[in-house]
């Protein structure tokens, strides 16, 4: 392509979209005023058709191509983007920075809307395509399943969705430069609580309770043998207790204590084995200790699983719009997507769009390059221009 000179055109409107939605975030399904942005911006635009309210508060832009198809049969495309931030208290000091106190866009899901929405209006100025492009924004990405709860209110059938496309901004990958592999991209992951009741008592007298803290830490050493003496070393497997609380006073043995923390793995196997082994390891410690543990899973998404055809697609655009050289093949990233959901239900492909050397995702200092919008929006359309040519 490589950079469209009308996508460099638009740089500037597309970054003050983006820097207004990070000034203002919004988390979960509770994205309204980003919705409202979004269907504002796109009628602006054009699109054949708005639709408010899929999956609560998801937004929907279809653009008719001006060419006809070759085989008489009109292909659909869907193109998502993610709206929703999470519970982090900004640190950057930008002049953008979060209006809302205990909020920001610490994942860069302010870029990815802006992206697509400079993508949808270049692509309902331009019509060059043979088909039918669906921009999907959707909210609840971080927590919720927004993608399965518009899936469930019919995104596919609704707009005849065939194939379906999702890009995220990845720190570490240089500006200008895509990731991308066919298969498990990322992976499934489940939420876990486990709740410990044991029997409290005088610090002094250990012998006459049962000390959850003491089973808690009991549990945490256990649950890390898991990957390590029962997954294949072949497999990637992952258990993190990120939460531990318990007891309020240095001379009390407490009643209760909470872990809190994830599973996660590559393949459904491997996940299926990890929820099996930690049953049986909570079942086995609340056997050997005397202590009442309840284990909760409370969640989760499926492996985000790249398709053949889809990925090879991906790939070839994305060499047209950096260079081969560019283009990276990486390894699974351990942490989930929800557009697993809409891969589970239609082929397709999920890339990573570099960040260049900033801070990591879900940090307070996060902010997303502005730089990257050129080479995502550009993406986006040749995606479209490429996959609905004829």
């Amino acid at each position: 392509m490589p950079i469209l000179n009308r996508v460099a055109d638009l740089h500037p409107d597309i970054q003050a979209w983006r820097r207004d939605i990070h000034a203002h975030p919004e988390q979960d399904y509770d994205v309204h005023r980003t919705s409202a942005l979004v269907a504002e911006r796109l009628r602006q635009f054009g699109c054949d058709e708005i639709v408010t309210g899929l999956g609560k508060t998801g937004v929907i832009g279809v653009i008719r191509g001006a060419r006809d198809a070759s085989s008489g049969k009109v292909r659909v495309i869907g193109l998502r983007a993610d709206m929703d931030a999470l519970p982090i208290e900004e640190a950057t000091n930008l002049p953008y920075a979060s209006k809302n106190k205990g909020v920001m866009h610490a994942c860069g899901h302010d870029g990815h809307t802006a992206m697509l929405l400079g993508a949808a209006r270049y692509l309902a100025e331009t019509r060059n395509f043979a088909g039918i492009a669906v921009v999907i924004f959707q909210p609840a990405e971080e927590e919720g399943a927004g993608a399965a709860a518009m899936i469930k209110d019919g995104l596919m059938e609704r707009f005849g969705i065939e194939e379906v496309y999702g890009m995220h901004n990845w720190p570490g990958i240089p500006i200008g430069a895509f990731g991308i592999r066919q298969g498990a991209m990322l992976a499934a992951y489940d939420s876990i609580h486990i709740r410990i009741e044991g029997h409290g008592g005088h610090a002094s007298s250990p012998h006459k309770c049962i000390d959850p803290v003491l089973v808690g830490a009991q549990l945490i050493t256990a649950l890390q043998q898991i990957p390590a003496c029962n997954v294949d070393p072949l497999d990637a497997a992952a258990i993190s207790i990120c939460e531990f609380h318990s007891g309020s006073a240095p001379g009390v043995i407490p009643e209760t204590a909470e872990l809190r923390g994830t599973i996660r793995a590559l393949r459904p196997e491997v996940h299926q084995l990890l929820t099996k082994r930690l049953r049986d390891v909570v079942s086995g410690t609340a056997q050997s200790t005397g202590a009442n543990i309840a284990l909760t899973f409370t969640g989760g998404y499926p492996v985000t699983f790249n398709h053949a055809a889809q990925t090879e697609l991906s790939m070839r655009v994305a060499k047209d719009v950096v260079g081969e050289a560019n283009v990276l093949e990486t390894p699974p990233v351990m942490g989930a997507e929800d557009f697993a959901y809409m891969l589970e239900v239609r082929p397709g492909a999920y890339i990573l769009c570099g960040n260049g050397d900033s801070a990591g995702l879900h940090h307070p200092t996060y902010d997303f390059n502005d730089e990257a919008i050129l080479y995502g929006t550009s993406f986006w359309i040749k995606l479209v221009e490429s996959a609905l040519a004829s």
